[in-house]
């Protein structure tokens, strides 16, 4: 009996094992496909398009000014900080969405608003370490 038993349950594994499978075979092959479409577009591109180079066609566009000079150019870094700061508060904003659908949800208002609190006080930190190390202010 137990044989039997124990054949049975590795037929049923098996069995959920090939099902498995069989739904990650179905994702390569749409992988797949979705790669032969890319390289099928290129491809056509590639074979379609007329090659004439001239040396116009040939130099860097520059919003249809020639270009002059070198390529490098200086940014301020105070303009990636504002940048940073925004996505910091864009993230805050974010997640006051879900958080306020929970906290109107009966029996969870105590835990999200002390989580909420937590969250924003960390936020604060940030920003008043930012202040103290004079990033904020505009030069």
């Amino acid at each position: 009996m137990r044989e039997t038993l124990g054949d049975s349950t590795a037929a049923a594994a098996n069995v959920v094992a090939a099902g498995y499978f069989r739904s990650y075979s179905v994702v390569g092959l749409l992988a797949l496909v979705g790669v032969l479409f890319v390289a099928v577009a290129f491809g056509a591109g590639r074979l379609l398009r007329p090659v004439v180079p001239t040396p116009e066609k040939l130099l860097t566009y520059e919003c249809g000014v020639d270009p002059v000079g070198e390529g490098w150019a200086h940014t301020q870094v105070r303009y990636y900080v504002y940048a940073f700061l925004y996505v910091i508060f864009a993230v805050d904003s974010v997640f006051l969405f879900p958080w306020a659908t929970v906290f109107a949800a009966p029996g969870y208002g105590a835990t999200t608003l002390v989580e909420m609190f937590v969250f924003l006080g960390f936020l604060a930190v940030g920003l008043l370490y930012a202040y103290k190390k004079g990033v904020l202010t505009w030069t």
